[in-house]
């Protein structure tokens, strides 16, 4: 089957294809996590989709199967450090690069999910939603997004006040109250507005 894209013709049934998606860009704390994956067709996985249609019951153990299963499958991240240095945006991207470059198979192109070309040496095509329409993206999709819950389930156990097990680290009421009360974490994202606005008040 061809198909044009990026002004060349994609054989796909002669590429090796990589899903490529992200988790935790919106949170005020923790790392940003990408993954990469490549699947095997004739080891078919049921039940993947978009991540955020799934509990996190049934994502962790997709993710199992997913890393049990696929041809080749890698998770990265992008830092606390780096997020606050060169945005969100940037390192996200960044943990998306380190993602495809860990994988023990070179794709030969990518399929990554929204608008965001990570630029990698790879070729890469974007899609919105693409989470929910192709099934290796749906895969990097529950891998980013499980590992991004379990390092913030391994930071509950650091900073229980702050309930990070249960919200991840979004700005839920109650975080935003445990944040006014106990103060600014090493995990916060300094450059996050109601984290810097705490940090000047």
């Amino acid at each position: 089957m061809q198909q044009e894209s990026l002004g060349f013709d994609i054989d796909f049934e002669q590429e090796i294809v990589a899903g490529v998606d992200e988790a935790g860009r919106g949170p005020l704390c923790g790392d940003v996590f990408a993954a990469a994956v490549i699947l095997d067709p004739d080891n078919p996985i049921v039940g993947l989709d978009d991540s955020k249609k799934l509990t996190e019951k049934k994502r962790t153990l997709l993710a199992l199967e997913i890393k049990e299963k696929a041809k080749a499958w890698a998770i990265a991240r992008g830092s606390v450090a780096e997020i606050d240095e060169i945005n969100i945006l940037q390192a996200t991207l960044l943990a998306m690069r380190r993602a495809v470059e860990a994988l023990s198979e070179t794709p030969t192109l990518l399929r990554v999910d929204g608008n965001q070309d990570p630029k990698s040496a790879i070729p890469a095509m974007t899609i919105i939603k693409g989470d929910a329409l192709f099934a290796e993206i749906s895969a990097a999709s529950i891998l980013a997004k499980d590992a991004r819950d379990q390092s913030m389930i391994e930071a509950d156990k650091h900073y229980p006040e702050y309930g990070f097990a249960k919200h991840k680290g979004y700005g839920t009421k109650a975080h935003l109250e445990a944040l006014k009360e106990y103060g600014v974490t090493p995990l916060h994202r300094r450059s996050f507005a109601p984290i810097k606005k705490l940090l000047v008040d």
